[in-house]
């Protein structure tokens, strides 16, 4: 029999993967003693015009070179794989069933905290892991704590807040500056910014 192993799982449209993903799944992984972080890219997000977003392989392959040089980061291509909408619930409760004996930690930012109530299925979000939500300067820990105990009492959920450095990087300014002809170099792994480059992604703006 396999040993239980505690796994992050962060996921995201990563349009593209950037340098704040790994670090917050860097300081998730040390605060909570994970054995590994999976890196899940969405299929088709719900959420997003799926006209902006580039196609799942070619998301998952950036994914891929992100996290290739650490030994405890994984990619994964299960929504990526899946047909239709993607919705976190559905990936969670299939990662239970595949994977019965691991503890999973959905790793989400703090505005997720305050929104998650209206994704699709939240209790069955929280039947299916413990959630571990970045705690930022933006908002006050206060906040989050209240916020905190609301959905623990709501859906008898398991939430641990995990502090975390404020970061203005997003994937939306990325796309922006490689659109306008700006450098992007540290702002993605060198592996990711070659591969944006010899594909010519994002070459014309993508809001």
């Amino acid at each position: 029999m396999m040993n239980e192993k505690q796994i992050g799982i962060l996921g995201g449209t990563f349009n593209p993967i950037h340098i704040g993903h790994l670090i917050l799944a860097e300081w998730v992984l040390d605060a909570l003693a994970l054995d590994e972080v999976w890196f899940m890219p969405t299929g088709c997000p719900y959420l997003k015009d799926s006209a902006e977003v580039l196609p799942g392989r070619e998301r998952l392959r950036m994914t891929e070179l992100a996290v290739a040089d650490h030994p405890l980061f994984r990619s994964s291509d299960l929504e990526v794989k899946r047909e239709g909408h993607t919705y976190s619930y559905e990936t969670l409760e299939q990662l239970k069933q595949l994977y019965p004996r691991n503890r999973f930690f959905f790793i989400v930012g703090a505005d997720c905290l305050f929104s998650i109530e209206n994704w699709k299925n939240p209790q069955r979000i929280f039947d299916a892991c413990i959630l571990a939500a970045a705690v930022r300067d933006e908002i006050s820990l206060a906040e989050m704590e209240k916020k905190k105990y609301e959905l623990e009492q709501k859906f008898k959920a398991e939430i641990m807040l995990v502090p975390f450095v404020s970061m203005s990087v997003s994937s939306t300014e990325i796309r922006r500056r490689i659109a306008g002809g700006f450098s992007v170099k540290y702002l993605v792994p060198d592996k990711v910014l070659n591969y944006i480059n010899e594909k010519g992604f994002y070459r014309e703006k993508n809001e």
